[in-house]
């Protein structure tokens, strides 16, 4: 019952936001590269270490992207990495936090991804920061250090299965 009822609310949100979640295209780099630069949190130093390029090699090459827009514009976004089997991008423009955008797209991510593999997938963040929290509480396993600076998540095709039965 408290399923349906999370579904229903998110459902009105959705319509309410008139949110579109669909796969990413390269002409949405540019929007994609906004959000990226506008959080508030595992900032980069330099925007340019990040090019075009990448995304469009992440997406296109590497792996998939999604995008939730609102009005023809892009306030979060997730891209996929299957040659390293890690999550390399899942960001949403401050504004929009907390309104179930970054756990759409983790979901939709994932589930693509263990749809084309079964295995593990890894990704790496930055110390008590929200999103920390976020990933512990979608149910991300600590697997120690990326570098110094990074926590190291890890998700099994089991424990995903798992999780996924249990928000339906």
């Amino acid at each position: 019952m408290i399923r349906l009822i999370s579904l229903i609310r998110e459902s009105v949100f959705n319509l309410l936001l008139n949110m579109i979640f669909r796969e990413a295209s390269s002409d949405d780099i540019p929007q994609m590269q906004f959000v990226r630069n506008s959080v508030k949190e595992n900032m980069l130093s330099d925007p340019a270490l990040v090019p075009d390029k990448d995304y469009d090699e992440y997406m296109n090459v590497r792996g998939n992207g999604w995008i939730c827009e609102i009005a023809g514009r892009v306030v979060g976004f997730a891209i996929v990495d299957l040659k390293e089997n890690n999550v390399w991008a899942l960001f949403v423009l401050p504004d929009y936090e907390g309104k179930g955008i970054g756990k759409k797209l983790h979901d939709m991510m994932l589930d693509w991804y263990f749809e084309e593999t079964k295995d593990p997938i890894w990704l790496g963040t930055a110390f008590n920061t929200r999103a920390e929290k976020f990933y512990r509480r979608l149910g991300w396993k600590e697997a120690g250090t990326h570098g110094s600076k990074e926590i190291k998540f890890e998700m099994s095709a089991d424990d995903w299965f798992v999780l996924s039965q249990k928000r339906q």
